[in-house]
């Protein structure tokens, strides 16, 4: 199969080189002269831009950071005009339903259809085959897009319609801030009792308190150090789904107290200082 590829970075990378290892041929976005020889180094077909990556793909995936960036690569120019018809695009950058929603909703070429399918899991879990993928969009999209997920992920949840994939995915990550927060707080309750944190997270994991933020927290020893490993991918989630909670006059509860503790905001910056 052709697979077009925008966001060979830190996650899309692994995904490229596990569909190259699929059998598929994969043309991938390549900005610079080093990540093109990179790319071409494991078998992918480095372009120069997202629409030579989509023209005549059977799937067009999109792993880029952002909202904003989804909609450049596939708004902003002409990336759904070249795709063939039958072709789906696939979103596996967490960001607003909304920029999914514009997407399927703007002008392109019949039958092509679109699946936003954020994911949970880290590079280790695509190098395994292991990537949890939260697909949303109709039944027969999805199964077009089947060969491409199962390179890299097990388990493929089909969670509703187009945008749904990213409303759960936010609430994922909502609660994983917020789990965050607990272990910090727990952290900081240890401290009071005479406790070091390196104890504490030693020993924790083996108990009933364990859960995946916890272990991931023990993992790096400490939490403000998981939440710098974090704070600038997880951040932007929380930003997005707080957004869409007001926007719907949702109610986060109890969980935007423990986000606080969890993820608090930076320092501001106070600028350059008068003498």
């Amino acid at each position: 199969m052709l697979i077009g590829f925008a966001g060979a970075g830190r996650m899309g990378r692994p995904m490229v080189d596990r569909l190259v290892g699929a059998g598929h041929t994969v043309r991938v976005v390549g900005r610079t002269t080093e990540s093109c020889s990179a790319l071409a180094g494991f078998g992918a077909e480095p372009v120069e831009s997202a629409a030579a990556a989509a023209h005549g793909a059977a799937v067009f995936v999109v792993c880029v950071f952002s909202d904003e960036q989804v909609r450049e690569v596939c708004l902003d120019g002409p990336v759904l005009s070249v795709l063939p018809r039958g072709a789906v695009v696939v979103v596996h950058t967490t960001g607003s339903p909304r920029t999914v929603a514009a997407i399927a909703d703007a002008p392109r070429p019949r039958g092509i259809e679109v699946v936003d399918a954020p994911v949970s899991g880290g590079p280790h879990d695509i190098a395994a085959g292991h990537l949890t993928v939260f697909a949303g969009g109709t039944s027969a999209a999805i199964a077009r897009a089947r060969d491409v997920f199962s390179a890299y992920a097990d388990p493929v949840l089909h969670v509703g319609g187009t945008g749904a994939g990213q409303r759960v995915k936010l609430v994922n990550n909502t609660l994983f801030a917020a789990q965050i927060g607990l272990v910090a707080d727990a952290v900081r309750l240890g401290g009071q009792l005479g406790l070091e944190e390196s104890t504490l997270l030693a020993a924790l994991p083996h108990a009933s308190s364990s859960g995946r933020a916890l272990a991931s927290i023990a993992a790096k020893g400490a939490v403000d150090a998981f939440r710098a490993s974090v704070g600038e991918f997880l951040g932007k989630d929380i930003a997005v789904a707080r957004a869409l909670a007001a926007e719907l006059g949702a109610d986060l509860g109890i969980l935007n107290a423990a986000i606080t503790i969890g993820l608090p905001a930076p320092e501001p910056n106070p600028g350059p200082t008068r003498s």
